[in-house]
């Protein structure tokens, strides 16, 4: 058992521990400041204080964990998504920060009247759930092939109080509904099978591998909204899609073909990479 007493000193500990074992030491503080949901000011306040054994216990059991590529995210359970904590489990992907400028755009984007959104591979629910709690008069519909994600983004749902309906299905397949749907968002799996050697270990262990990978060169789904859509989308319907930083060029031309009377744009993310197609 670490022998340090105070949280700075079993933080300093920690650090250690990490960058002995080749992982990022910046992980530790991490790790500490989620599981006592914890901001950087509240650690500095409590730096002195003697940390509990059952938190040190827990702790150390989560860093031996960390060791061995399970994100942080799943072994807290939850993590942070525009404002609002989300649960997470294997079943679903972690959402990242470059899908909250996904959210962001789309929000800046269309007016504060009722729409018929429908957001594909829901996942967590993280995309789907913010638009709803941001636009409580928006119509919101999550799509998910994967039951068990399905089962998380209901649990998110009830959790922060939000009106959003969830499909089982595979892209649009057995989506049905009574009117034109105004807005398509997707962040689906874009990851070709060729780069799975350059991926992050803990993303290849633990994430769910059907929510990161795709067909032809990751532009199978792509490829699958972009005729499906076809039938469900209003005339003056958008469509908004995150991507891989390297398929600015080749989704967008599939969207062309699909909508050939619609603007098709690639935007890039705050990193500067493509990241994200709007069709308007």
């Amino acid at each position: 058992m670490i022998n340090q007493t105070t949280y700075f000193e079993v933080l300093k500990w920690a650090s250690s521990f990490l960058e002995n074992n080749q992982k990022e030491s910046f992980m530790a503080e991490y790790l500490l400041l989620e599981r006592k949901d914890w901001s950087k000011t509240d650690l500095l306040l409590h730096f002195k204080e003697t940390m509990p054994e059952s938190e040190k216990e827990q702790y150390l059991k989560d860093l031996e964990q960390l060791v061995k590529d399970v994100p942080v995210q799943y072994l807290i359970g939850s993590t942070e998504f525009y404002g609002r904590r989300f649960l997470v489990t294997e079943a679903t992907l972690i959402p990242r920060p470059e899908t909250e400028e996904l959210v962001d755009l789309i929000l800046k984007d269309l007016p504060n009247e009722p729409l018929n959104i429908v957001d594909i591979g829901t996942g967590t629910g993280a995309i789907a759930l913010s638009l709803s709690l941001e636009r409580p008069n928006w119509q919101v519909t999550g799509i998910d092939i994967s039951r068990e994600a399905l089962e998380v983004a209901k649990a998110n749902s009830k959790e922060l109080q939000a009106q959003v309906t969830f499909v089982e299905s595979d892209v649009l397949e057995t989506y049905a509904s009574s009117q034109p749907v105004d807005v398509i968002v997707s962040n689906p799996p874009y990851i070709s099978l060729d780069e799975w050697d350059v991926m992050d270990e803990s993303v290849r262990k633990f994430e769910p591998k059907q929510a990161l990978f795709a067909d032809n060169n990751g532009l199978f789904i792509y490829e699958k909204i972009a005729k499906e859509s076809q039938a469900v989308l209003a005339s003056t319907g958008r469509i908004y899609l995150e991507i891989g930083y390297l398929q600015g060029e080749s989704v967008s031309r599939l969207f062309k073909e699909a909508f050939p009377e619609k603007e098709v744009e690639v935007i890039q993310d705050m990193n500067g990479q493509d990241r994200m197609i709007r069709v308007k």
